[in-house]
């Protein structure tokens, strides 16, 4: 999978640690940077290809990640 789209990211202005956050407030502040991402599409279908575990990507936390993956399994 081709990876450019990163360099596009509104997490490149921001600190890693605002996306690998450890509680609910923290991955709210994160979605909300993701929002007016323009490459949010692709972060997510990046994390959900590659089945990262950690963090928030493309806009969805770990359980949402888990969740639509289950649900495409079905």
């Amino acid at each position: 999978m081709n990876e450019s789209w990163m360099a596009y990211g509104r997490c490149v202005e921001e600190s890693p640690d605002i996306f690998f956050p450890s509680d609910g407030l923290g991955v709210e502040k994160a979605k909300k940077i993701c929002q007016e991402c323009l490459v949010q599409e692709a972060c997510l279908a990046y994390a959900l290809c590659n089945r990262i575990k950690h963090g928030v990507w493309g806009g969805r936390s770990e359980r949402q990640r888990r969740r639509m993956l289950r649900q495409a399994a079905a």
